[in-house]
């Protein structure tokens, strides 16, 4: 039998809700500069690798994710968008609901949750 995912989001596509569920099984995975699975990834690569478990290929990178799908605003989030981060947007994370995202953030450190606004944010799109 499948597992659940660690947490159920509120809200959000099937889509949305597959990439949730993808993201959170990543959690404790190592973080890799171009990692793409299936044990180590960066973060571009992890909201990538959710987003094709759930049947929609997005482009490779945080900006060419964040640049070239379609925005949505910070107060219509639904589990499942990519949430850029700092002015260049050098960084996504996948939004899970309840005011949290799943990322692989740096060296050293595991694909974690986080809190949404623990980073300067960018802006948030929805693939799919």
């Amino acid at each position: 039998p499948e597992e659940p995912p660690v947490a159920a989001p509120a809200a959000g596509s099937g889509r949305g809700s597959a990439a949730v569920a993808f993201a959170l099984g990543q959690i404790g995975d190592a973080y890799a500069y171009g990692g793409t699975g299936p044990s180590a990834w960066d973060c571009s690569g992890l909201t990538g690798g959710a987003w094709a478990a759930a049947g929609v290929s997005v482009p490779r990178t945080s900006q060419a994710q964040f640049f070239g799908l379609p925005r949505v605003s910070m107060d219509a989030l639904q589990p499942g968008d990519i949430v850029g981060y700092y002015g260049g947007v050098s960084h996504v994370g996948i939004y899970i609901g309840n005011g949290q995202i799943v990322h692989a953030s740096r060296p050293g450190r595991p694909v974690s949750v986080a809190p949404l606004y623990s980073m300067p944010v960018a802006g948030a799109v929805r693939p799919g």
